[in-house]
């Protein structure tokens, strides 16, 4: 099985700096349409990374993953087309209603927003013609291993990055409290918002703190699991994130897979190239909320109360403070403009400060920051860690065999890459009988071998057929800069994915569970697609209605009894505090949500008051 490591592109920089560092596969976002308003690109700008990526071997998908109005639809065909023919390997999308336009054979990924949880799911998503789903985040390792025993369609899993605390696509909070929905792109991300927490008699259990905002996920730890589960491609999440962040995960994982990878020969990295890096790659050195691996095997805490920022790697304990200084056990070495932080107990959240200097083991902070003895602190900003992405932190490099040889009336160069693409160049000139054929030999193989700034590295050069003249250097140079243009352009053409031809028929029926505004229909394409499929109640999405009476506006298998300790389910009523058995309400500037708790099913929902 090809292992595909998909990293996040913000823009065409972050996306060449992926492959750079070892992604298999990044996706970037469509000039519109792209769930996340802040991270579009242009269709050039798109065609230059997928040169730049098949040139590798690697992939390009982009996301084009928001519902749309009938407005929309012929807009987002035409985009469509263009991206198409800049050659991108795979259209990332959730409305179904595209599936129902005249598309160019383009294969098709299902986004995590379609909520892709269980094996009906999956299946129906392969009848009806993608080649790839991309599963819930809170799938387990045992729901993969369903997943994959019912269906053929290639899976691609979360391995790293922030959580959406709702099962994706069904988040409508955003769209509620402002207008702005999660799936057409514009989330306000209120589960990152802090707030009170009380019961139904109006008491007040919690008091302004982030309840709904998650720990990030980290999954590399299960990574081998996850493939044994079916998995074949691993997704890190942060399409919002700078460049150091996906430089860093790139790398983290590529170490990580590699070494998977080498243990295990019935499997191989999708793309080609190896990767050097100058650094070492270290996930908690860029952003951070502290890990969990949400509910690949059991239930686990989670949540992060104090902050929803990043909170980076713990490098100190303070032993003492003094009137200008923090006396520290530092376990990092730590630089003038570091970013710090430590969780203040008098305002309940994580509080941070500047590092000014540092001398031995005294922190002085640029403002002296409320600490006392026996403080973690932790640093959320690295200076020198950011420094090293501003230079050379890795870079890739393909094997290819040079043979040089005489012609008739000139020279040939021929190229073989370890992939098997080939080019060569040919010149035509007088050859003149070399004084010294061993110094001449020497020089071409030198000149030959300078492959720096180029995706190439020379493992061998042959010169056997090469009868020894005289050659100018300039023209051997020549020769090398054309065989390895011409080589570039063999593998982009090489590794360009073929068309991908889409069967469906109204004999596939849609069995999956809610038929509800929780398809998220806001257009008659889609509704056409589901009424094919045998859905014959149709109702709209609430981008659509603007209903929210009755309907969920977030469902989630995160539960805050269960983080607060309170869990009706696995502990009997005697052991939950009295205040917690009341039905449950959240309060944010002056908005009233209800808490309802599904405990057959382990979920939580929550509902407008």
């Amino acid at each position: 099985m090809n292992i595909e490591l998909l990293s996040p592109a913000k823009n065409l920089q972050q996306g060449v700096a992926a492959i750079n560092h070892g992604a298999d596969a990044v996706y970037i976002g469509a000039p519109a349409f792209g769930a996340r308003q802040a991270a579009s690109n242009s269709v050039e700008d798109i065609e230059q990374l997928v040169r730049h990526a098949h040139t590798y071997g690697a992939r390009v998908y982009v996301t084009l993953n928001t519902i749309l109005y009938d407005s929309e639809l012929e807009e987002a065909v035409k985009l469509t087309r263009q991206l198409y023919n800049v050659g991108i390997d795979a259209l990332i999308i959730q409305d179904m209603g595209l599936l129902e336009c005249d598309l160019p054979p383009i294969a098709l990924h299902a986004s995590t927003q379609t909520h892709n949880y269980t094996p009906e799911k999956v299946r129906f998503l392969e009848q009806v013609g993608f080649q790839r789903v991309i599963l819930a985040r809170e799938t387990s390792l045992e729901g993969m291993r369903q997943i994959r025993q019912a269906t053929s369609v290639e899976l691609e899993a979360f391995v790293h990055g922030a959580l959406c605390v709702s099962f994706s696509g069904q988040c409508y909070l955003s769209q509620y409290l402002a207008d702005r929905s999660g799936n057409r792109g514009c989330c306000t991300q209120p589960c990152r918002s802090k707030y009170d927490l009380y019961n139904a008699e109006g008491k007040l259990l919690r008091s302004n703190e982030h309840l709904l905002s998650l720990r990030d996920f980290n999954a590399s730890q299960q990574v081998e699991y996850m493939i044994d589960a079916g998995i074949c491609s691993f997704k890190i999440e942060g399409r919002l994130k700078d460049e150091a962040y996906v430089c860093n995960l790139t790398a983290y994982y590529r170490r990580l897979l590699d070494g998977i990878l080498e243990q295990r020969p019935e499997h191989r990295s999708l793309s080609s190239g190896k990767t050097t890096f100058f650094f070492n790659p270290d996930p908690e050195r860029t952003f951070s909320r502290r890990y969990t691996d949400y509910f690949l095997n059991e239930r686990q805490p989670m949540a992060s109360f104090y902050t929803q920022k990043s909170i980076g790697k713990k490098v100190a304990k303070v032993l003492k403070v003094e009137r200008s200084a923090i006396v520290a056990d530092i376990y990092e070495p730590l630089s003038a403009g570091d970013g710090m932080c430590t969780y203040n107990p008098k305002t309940g959240e994580m509080s941070g400060f500047l590092v000014n200097r540092v001398e031995g083991n005294a922190i002085i902070p640029s403002a002296m920051p409320e600490v006392k003895p026996g403080v973690e602190l932790w640093r959320n900003h690295d200076v020198q860690f950011e420094k090293i992405f501003k230079g050379r932190s890795a870079e890739r490099k393909v094997d290819v065999e040079l043979f040089f040889s005489s012609s008739d009336d000139g020279y040939k160069l021929r190229a073989v890459d370890v992939d098997g693409c080939e080019a060569s160049v040919e010149v035509r000139c007088d050859k003149t009988p070399a004084n010294n054929p061993e110094k001449v030999l020497e020089t071409i193989q030198i000149q030959l071998s300078k492959l720096g700034g180029t995706p190439f590295n020379a493992v061998r050069v042959d010169l056997e057929s090469f009868k020894p003249s005289f050659i100018p250097v300039s023209v051997i140079n020549q020769m090398r800069r054309d065989v390895v243009r011409r080589l570039v352009e063999a593998r982009i053409k090489q590794f360009r994915t073929m068309p991908s031809e889409r069967t469906d028929s109204k004999e596939i029926v849609y069995d999956c569970g809610n038929t509800d505004f929780r398809l998220n229909i806001v257009n008659s394409k889609a509704e056409q697609f589901y009424r094919r499929h045998g859905v014959t109640n149709i109702e709209y999405g609430v981008e659509r209605t603007h209903d929210y009476d009755h309907k969920p506006l977030m469902t989630t298998k995160y539960c805050l009894r269960y983080e607060l300790g309170q869990c009706l389910k696995k502990k009997c009523n005697q052991q939950v505090a009295a205040d917690y058995k009341s039905d449950l309400f959240l309060l944010n500037n002056g908005r009233k949500l209800q808490l309802r708790f599904n405990c057959e099913r382990c979920e939580m929902e929550i509902y407008k008051v």
